[in-house]
């Protein structure tokens, strides 16, 4: 395939991946740009294929891995739930990170194969490109790791700090900096091993002192990461889809990052360097489990959602994890067909990941124009009749205005308190992952529902 071809190629393909991000940018969209962006990896892979001078003697090779690889991320993607997806992303995220790690080895010991020079004689630009993308690489596999286990339950999901931790971080992004310097320098292969070994290293230290409250940013950062990663492969290989491709998850996800952290007002520099979640709890927050709490059944929730004029339904993770989406969605018919007027109120960080929530309700076919972002519908709580929140803890408590010592202290929150009623579907007062009790269960107005999100959906509607 000629170079002009190739470049006419890659050019649609990076315009449809544009298309893509535009696409997913609204759920009314969403499966026309994940089709965008389908259509655009297929052209960018085929092109590179063809673009391999005698590609041939290694063509048998490639098609056996890619159908490994392809079969294992099919039969995963097909099996896991929605309460693993960000652990999904994580992990996915992490082999995008050793894929960029791999690469970079592969040029810098047979640098003669991307037409890069000889070893030892590396052409400078491709030397620095390649340095980059292997740290990055390195860092974002190494930081996945620590995501995917925090998430998975393997590893606490607290704050991991000790003394000195920011500075230690600080001195290794400044050795990372003088290794590169010299390894350009010099070429070693002495240096280049250690460059990598550092920047695993670092990757763990980022990631373990950020708490659960932070952790949408954290998938939100680390898929930042591996574009950049991807990018500076994407130079040291000179293609331009991959460049093209880096550029654009890089920089979307790093936006996506700052909109969350801005959401949640956290500083965007903080959160990347961790640390988030660490501080004491107050006595006042740590003793809230001995008060009394109201709790009722599926019969007091139906009496009052019936006697009400206007429901804001909050969903969270406590709805993924029971895959309550779709009882759900049978409730609120059943309340409109009573004249019932219902909303649904979304925080940006709800369940584990950004658009977690959206993509639940999407899957439910619960209508667009009926979900709300935290902006748009928080002054609306204290005009409804009835708030039912299902399975959101951290986005919901009230101590993230109260309680400075509180690790969520000044994320914005949604005002569901001020509702005349508060149902609250939990299967117990355990706290939310952030760590920290919910002020939410102790209030006048609360009602809690203790059953399993669906089960005690799908009773309400019975009684309604």
């Amino acid at each position: 395939m000629s170079a002009n071809l190739s470049a006419i190629l890659y050019l649609i393909s990076g315009v449809l991946f544009i298309l893509a991000l535009r696409g997913l940018s609204s759920p009314e969209t969403s499966r026309k740009g994940n089709l965008f962006g389908i259509v655009g990896m297929v052209i960018a892979v085929t092109v590179t294929f063809l673009s391999v001078e005698n590609f041939t003697s290694g063509f048998v090779y490639v098609l056996i891995f890619l159908a490994i690889g392809g079969g294992i991320g099919a039969f995963i993607a097909y099996r896991i739930p929605m309460t693993a997806m960000p652990e999904l992303v994580a992990g996915f995220h992490s082999l995008v990170g050793l894929a960029a790690v791999f690469v970079a080895i592969s040029a810098f010991i047979n640098p003669e194969a991307f037409n890069l020079g000889t070893p030892g004689n590396i052409k400078l630009a491709s030397l620095i490109e390649m340095a980059i993308g292997a740290a990055v690489g390195a860092t974002t596999f190494s930081g996945s790791v620590i995501a995917f286990l925090k998430l998975q339950g393997i590893m606490s999901g607290a704050p991991i700090t000790f003394k000195g931790q920011h500075l230690l971080n600080a001195l290794l992004l400044i050795l990372i900096l003088i290794l590169t310097i010299y390894l350009c320098s010099t070429q070693s292969p002495n240096l280049f091993w250690t460059l990598l070994a550092v920047s695993f290293l670092i990757g763990f230290l980022i990631i373990i002192p950020i708490g659960g409250a932070d952790m949408p940013v954290v998938i939100s950062m680390l898929n930042s990461y591996s574009g950049w990663a991807a990018a500076g492969i994407g130079f040291t290989l000179e293609n331009t889809a991959l460049i093209i491709t880096g550029a654009l998850v890089g920089s979307s996800g790093a936006i996506l990052s700052y909109i969350m952290c801005k959401g949640m007002n956290r500083s965007f520099f903080n959160v990347i360097l961790g640390g988030f979640g660490a501080v004491e709890q107050s006595a006042a927050t740590k003793n809230k489990e001995q008060k009394p709490v109201k709790s009722g059944n599926a019969d007091d929730a139906a009496f009052l959602m019936k006697n009400a004029s206007s429901v804001i339904i909050v969903p969270g993770y406590g709805m993924a994890v029971a895959q309550a989406q779709h009882a759900l969605r049978e409730m609120v018919d059943t309340l409109k067909k009573n004249d019932i007027k219902v909303s649904y109120a979304i925080h940006p960080v709800a369940g584990r990941m950004p658009g977690h929530m959206n993509v639940l309700l999407a899957e439910a076919n619960v209508p667009y124009d009926e979900v709300f972002e935290l902006e748009e519908i928080n002054n609306d709580f204290a005009n409804a009749d009835v708030a039912f929140v299902i399975g959101a803890n951290d986005v919901t408590n009230p101590v993230a205005k109260t309680d400075p010592q509180s690790p969520i202290y000044g994320m914005p929150v949604l005002d569901v308190e001020k509702c005349k009623s508060v149902l609250f579907v939990k299967r117990s007062l355990s706290p939310g992952y952030a760590g920290i009790d919910n002020d939410l269960f102790y209030k006048e107005n609360t009602l809690m529902l203790f059953a399993d999100a669906k089960k005690m959906t799908e009773d309400i509607t019975k009684n309604l």
